[in-house]
């Protein structure tokens, strides 16, 4: 009942911008992520065909690994990891979602911003819905038929989300940006 609680709450009180409209620029998401004093490093990865063939495994049936290249920033305070942020631009239904994921660094969600949601604004994700990933890795609960909640109505917003927090978190073991050298 809680639960049920504090999801329509977010769906009532959360901003409701225009379709299409960004909700967060990234240089904002990355800020929220990783407030000041904290450096931020961008980093590129090149993924091998047998690296990108591992994360699809990773990620699981269904879910869409395909990029060769990966961008992603590291934050850091005094040499420390804060974590790793991933950005992830997919389709919902027919119009683009932008994601900003920033992955522990114990490899689980540390949280999710949405940067742009162009399908209709009912059918975009509260915050409150978002905050299930918060602690996941990569297992079988973070899943639609298993410990996330599905959306009413926005079922296709709750798998484009689910998707892409597993194909971020399956990267993100591939990639292991917090110990593998500097150089990528």
């Amino acid at each position: 009942m809680l639960a049920a609680a504090t999801l329509l709450a977010s769906l009532t009180l959360s901003p409701r911008p225009g379709i299409g409209q960004p909700v967060l620029t990234q240089e904002e998401a990355l800020r929220m992520a990783f407030p000041e004093p904290a450096v931020i490093e961008r980093r590129t990865a090149y993924l091998s065909e047998g690296e990108i063939e591992r994360a699809a495994e990773l990620a699981g049936p269904g879910v869409t690994v395909d990029a060769a290249v990966v961008t992603h920033y590291v934050g850091t305070v005094n040499d420390e990891a804060l974590g790793v942020a991933y950005f992830d631009a997919h389709r919902v239904r027919t119009l683009p979602e932008v994601l900003m994921v920033v992955v522990s660094p114990r490899g689980t969600v540390e949280r999710i911003e949405v940067l742009k949601f162009s399908e209709p604004p009912e059918y975009r994700a509260p915050g409150g819905w978002l905050e299930q990933f918060d602690d996941e890795g990569l297992s079988d609960e973070v899943s639609l038929k298993a410990g996330i909640v599905n959306m009413t109505g926005a079922s296709l917003t709750s798998q484009a989300i689910t998707d892409a927090v597993r194909r971020i978190l399956a990267l993100h073991e591939v990639l292991q940006p917090l110990t593998a050298p500097e150089s990528q």
